[in-house]
């Protein structure tokens, strides 16, 4: 199947042959022709499988005839939860549409807002935007919907995981009632399908993953070790694989900038990007880290759906999240678009009971490999059908990744990260005490 058998036009063809791409996903191949045909359209898969290009080449196709936008209005929104994930979106109608005649524009909160306005006055044909930053434009009347023609929700179920159910529906009660529906998320659930109901019009509903499963690309493996030598053991594997990328998630903001500081003490180019940064500072940390300049990123899950890194060799779980689904989408950073990833999580035995909540919704156990000299005093239990086995070092072989073209992402104008950055009611494992034993004493 080729992207010219899916009814693009020739313009769009040569966008994305450009980019190098012959092939479309499974996704981008059901969800194209229904866009292009008008239908509502409710997708779900996964993160690194295409979802933005599936949107973003039937919403320019269908636009590049019409009126053009006027002031201060837009024919096509994009809603998304983040400002990562809207800058990328962004990048992907601009790459796409360079060879037609349309304009865009993006707008999020965390910048200033004046530049924006601005830039509404000429109009946009699609505007790319977090949930605040638009209500606050809305209502300052810098931009109206009279003439919008499509409404697409990416990333519906992280927007209403970060609390901006009541924003959408404020939203969805000022745009025109006649309009084409697209909405895009990582799985079907329960609230998504609710939130549906007042949104989609006898949908198309295309559905190319099973719900909550990780990529069989994106290889995972745990590394048990005590908290307090997790520091020193992150540092171990950066330098003995001799990585030179890898994205690396704590629980919060203070462990990002307090993880940074270590890695940089430890002559590890590193930088953190969360919450509490600035946008400026956000965008200078993944400029620097997409261009080489920085080894290890530090993110808190501010990241782990906006982030669109191409050739990203391995993730780091430094901490695990406290919702096992957030695993997922943090290891969906690597393995994209069919290429190899790894996936390591250093595990303390306070996490057991996250660590075993994402086996449950992952079906599926994680190998469980101990590094020598940081064998832990507490251990972390085994699964079922599990055995331990030692290990004298951890060498991760970089995979060979392949290009990526497409993004998602999290932050906003802005929810200032509070679900993710807040260890929420973390779990007491209890256990008998062990006797203590010698270890190994080992370098970062």
């Amino acid at each position: 199947m080729s992207f010219a058998s899916l009814g693009l036009s020739l313009p769009l063809q040569k966008a994305v042959a450009d980019q190098g791409y012959d092939t479309p996903s499974p996704i981008q191949a059901q969800a194209i022709p229904a866009v292009l045909s008008g239908r509502d359209v409710m997708a779900a898969a996964q993160t690194g499988t295409g979802k933005t290009a599936g949107f973003t080449l039937p919403l320019l196709q269908r636009l590049a005839d019409g009126e053009r936008a006027r002031s201060n209005s837009t024919r096509a929104l994009i809603l998304t939860p983040t400002r990562e994930l809207a800058a990328q979106i962004q990048e992907s109608v601009v790459t796409y549409g360079r060879h037609l005649n349309l304009s865009s524009t993006v707008v999020f909160g965390g910048v200033k807002i004046n530049p924006q306005m601005m830039a509404l006055r000429k109009g946009a044909d699609i505007l790319v935007a977090t949930p605040g930053r638009l209500l606050d434009l809305f209502n300052q009347r810098a931009v109206n919907f009279k003439q919008l023609e499509v409404l697409v929700l990416d990333e519906a179920d992280r927007m209403l995981d970060m609390g901006f159910i009541n924003d959408i529906k404020k939203i969805l009660a000022v745009l025109p009632k006649e309009r084409q529906n697209l909405l895009f998320s990582a799985t079907f659930s329960p609230e998504i399908r609710t939130l549906a109901k007042g949104l989609v019009n006898d949908p198309v509903e295309i559905s190319v993953t099973p719900r909550n499963t990780t990529a069989a690309t994106v290889t995972q493996e745990v590394h048990p070790v005590d908290k307090k030598r997790k520091p020193a053991l992150l540092a171990k594997l950066i330098h003995d694989g001799g990585w030179k990328q890898a994205l690396v998630f704590t629980r919060t903001k203070h462990g990002a900038n307090k993880l940074t500081e270590f890695l940089e003490k430890n002559d590890i180019r590193a930088a953190a990007i969360h919450g509490n940064k600035s946008q400026g500072a956000r965008t200078k940390a993944l400029a620097n880290f997409k261009a080489g300049k920085v080894s290890i990123l530090v993110a808190t899950d501010i990241a782990a759906r906006g982030l669109d890194i191409d050739q990203l060799p391995q993730v780091v779980n430094f901490d695990l999240p406290n919702i096992a689904e957030d695993y997922v989408h943090r290891i969906g950073r690597t393995g994209r678009a069919g290429a190899s990833g790894k996936a390591i999580s250093l595990v303390s035995a306070d996490e057991a009971d996250f660590l075993a909540g994402i086996e449950k919704l992952t079906s599926q156990r994680i190998e469980r490999t101990e590094i020598e000299g940081f064998e832990p005093d507490q251990r972390v239990p085994e699964g079922r059908a599990s055995s331990r086995r030692p290990a004298s070092s951890s060498r991760p072989n970089r995979p060979q990744s392949a290009r990526n073209g497409n993004s998602q992402g999290r932050s906003t104008g802005d929810r200032n990260d509070r679900r993710s950055d807040t260890p929420a009611n973390k779990p007491t494992v209890r256990r008998k005490p062990r006797p203590a034993r010698p270890r190994n004493s080992a370098t970062a």
